[in-house]
């Protein structure tokens, strides 16, 4: 039987390292985890109360296609706690996870084989969700001088039908400041192009607060997840945030595309967004992490790095020590015991010189992680 032509996109290389990985932990190894952005802690444990107490309470089933309306409303609050916007709840699309918001997001937005910029590095699955639906990604070169960040100047001539941000990002944490974040809104704008926005690492910031799209403009697309400042990656549970004119748009698509998000997730978000005691305390975590690779990663020898803004990895140049970043992850694998991701996963370009750390598991296996990499790279 015949595949599609539209299948034939690339692995998500960082779910290869954890299969290596997981086969060296089912062989007896003990390893240390840096290569997947999944907190260490699970969902707030008043969050998996609150689904208990549901079940108790009958059977959960279909949701409405746009997600339960007192989830919804509280999303909504939340703009108004973080931003200090007043944010209409019928905007908000409750969602399988950021995934099922991007998804949801470019099927609305854009026509076969249209071309949509994203940012390089960034995160893979963009590049090859937009080639599985039939549209063109098309790669813009960051560089160092704008912090990894794309800018006007970077897609001004590429006829493009949309753009896609990330703030803080993966894989180098970088966040854009208002300013920033207001010419590519309005450049992007001004090209009569559609711009979304992801904002899945938001709450996790370290020096200063993300700015959310919503703060320059209604007419944007704003995904976000309760996968990671709420600890929830496996609830696959997410929102997105649209132009009131969209609403029903989206709303056909994911009744058609996912019926509705689960049930048993929403119930757990909405009891996740009042756990901030929990929440701050698994903060106090990451910033722990993140002082201890900032001072170990160079220690160790990786000492070409950025202080990342917000999220939980440090993107690393690693072009004096290898041009082969997945051969070079594959030996810290077997010979230090340390999973971490090779940058091709993020930039196809020039990602064979670079490596993503993540911190986002506990402090005690950060300190080892750091340890064994310092002493891999002593004995290369």
């Amino acid at each position: 039987m015949r595949t599609s032509s539209r299948s034939n996109v690339d692995p998500f290389i960082v779910m290869d390292v954890m299969e290596a990985a997981r086969a060296a932990e089912a062989a007896g190894r003990h390893i240390i985890h840096m290569e997947v952005g999944q907190p260490g802690t699970g969902a707030p444990k008043a969050a998996t109360q609150a689904l208990s107490a549901a079940m108790a309470d009958g059977p959960l089933g279909y949701t409405v296609a746009l997600g339960l309306p007192a989830l919804r409303a509280r999303i909504a609050r939340l703009y108004g706690e973080w931003y200090d916007l007043d944010l209409n709840p019928e905007r908000v699309v409750v969602t399988s996870g950021a995934s099922g918001g991007f998804l949801l997001a470019f099927n609305a937005l854009f026509d076969s084989g249209d071309r949509v910029g994203i940012g390089a590095p960034g995160y893979p699955s963009y590049r090859q969700i937009l080639r599985a639906l039939g549209f063109q990604p098309v790669d813009l070169p960051t560089s160092d001088k704008n912090r990894l960040q794309p800018v006007p100047d970077n897609f001004a001539d590429l006829d493009l039908a949309g753009l896609l941000v990330a703030s803080p990002a993966n894989p180098s944490g970088t966040m854009l400041n208002l300013p920033a974040m207001r010419a590519l809104v309005e450049a992007t704008q001004g090209a009569g192009a559609s711009f979304i926005s992801d904002e899945i690492y938001h709450g996790i910031e370290y020096e200063a607060k993300a700015v959310s799209a919503l703060e320059v403009s209604d007419d944007v697309y704003v995904i976000n997840s309760f996968s990671k400042y709420f600890s929830m990656t496996g609830w696959r549970v997410g929102w997105m945030v649209v132009p009131e004119e969209h609403v029903r748009v989206v709303e056909r698509i994911a009744q058609n595309m996912f019926i509705c998000p689960s049930h048993a997730s929403q119930v757990v978000a909405l009891a996740a967004m009042d756990a901030t005691p929990e929440l701050e305390a698994n903060m106090d975590v990451y910033r722990a992490n993140r002082a201890l690779m900032l001072e170990g990663l160079p220690r160790a020898g990786f000492d070409r790095i950025a202080p990342p803004d917000g999220a939980f990895y440090v993107y690393a140049d690693v072009s004096d020590l290898t041009d082969d970043s997945r051969a070079f992850a594959a030996e810290i694998l077997e010979k230090a015991g340390v999973a971490v991701t090779p940058g091709l996963d993020f930039d196809p370009v020039r990602g064979h010189r670079t490596l993503r750390f993540s911190y986002a598991r506990s402090t005690e296996d950060i300190a080892e992680g750091l340890q064994r990499l310092t002493d891999f790279m002593a004995a290369r």
